[in-house]
């Protein structure tokens, strides 16, 4: 069994960030792992409610998963939605012309700035888009405006003007009090700062943009859920904003009155990421089998 590698520590906040049929899904659970079919594992999201699929952006295998993983769920239950790091949440409006029919795949690009704002294969996404126009399901445009994660990155969220601020959660929203996975942000940021760049005021304000990304992306989704109360959402993320539930699913519970069932799918996870600890890392490993 070929297992695509990833690094846990592969974080670049301006350059995106973390941000065949799978032969099996494999759920953690310490101190041994138990195997499941891809049959049980659907069996057991069918309740949950958030669904969080976690992906290498540049890896093929994980795509394909995400769109079987869709599917199954799809035949299921028809009522899910599928919510997107790749699209921007100002862009919303032009998703939906797209799967209403009213725009081209083409100008879907143009007008959403994917190749600018994303860059990653187009052709790894699009049949997950085809799939959501052929069947009416909704897909939400999670992430926030990448100049506005840049420029909290460089500047701090008190540099930010009321435009900017149209498309995050309030201030006192954004909660950078978890220790933990500020203590994995920078250990991160310390392997790959650029050098004389590495001070601790540059650390507080790229750690302040990674939580303003999982509090926008975390906002969109909790919305959705109290708007349509009877849909399920398959997130499709990358590793880092799902890892330990740290970065959206943790923040999708506190809007929420942690009252909600979630579930976390990392899709071919490194050895690194399976060997993690004693804490899960996630609920389930997809391991794509060739």
């Amino acid at each position: 069994m070929q297992k695509h590698s990833i690094t846990i520590s592969a974080w670049s906040l301006l350059i995106m960030l973390l941000c065949t049929l799978p032969a099996h899904a494999q759920k953690i659970s310490r101190p041994q792992q138990q195997q499941y079919s891809v049959e049980e594992v659907l069996q057991q999201l069918a309740k949950t409610k958030v669904i969080y699929l976690g992906e290498t952006h540049d890896n093929p295998e994980d795509h394909k998963a995400q769109l079987e993983i869709i599917q199954r769920l799809y035949r299921q239950n028809s009522k899910i939605a599928i919510a997107m790091e790749m699209f921007q949440r100002p862009y919303q409006s032009v998703l939906n012309q797209y799967l209403a029919g009213k725009i081209t795949q083409t100008q879907l690009l143009e007008q959403s700035e994917y190749k600018k704002r994303w860059g990653f294969p187009w052709e790894s996404y699009a049949p997950i888009l085809s799939f959501a126009k052929e069947n009416n399901l909704p897909v939400l445009a999670l992430n926030t405006p990448s100049e506005v994660t840049r420029k909290v990155a460089r500047q701090g969220l008190e540099s930010l003007t009321p435009d900017d601020k149209k498309y995050i959660p309030p201030f006192n929203e954004i909660r950078t009090d978890n220790s933990q996975y500020r203590q994995m942000v920078q250990e991160s940021f310390q392997q790959h700062q650029v050098a004389g760049h590495g001070n601790s005021a540059n650390f507080e304000r790229f750690f302040t943009a990674q939580v303003l990304w999982d509090e926008t992306m975390a906002e969109g989704i909790a919305q959705f859920v109290k708007a349509n109360p009877d849909y399920q959402v398959i997130v499709l993320a990358g590793q880092a904003h799902i890892i330990y539930g740290y970065g959206i699913p943790s923040r999708v519970a506190r809007r929420l009155g942690n009252n909600i069932v979630q579930s976390s799918i990392l899709l071919n996870p490194s050895e690194v990421m399976q060997a993690s600890s004693d804490k899960a890392i996630a609920d389930y490993f997809w391991v794509t089998s060739e």
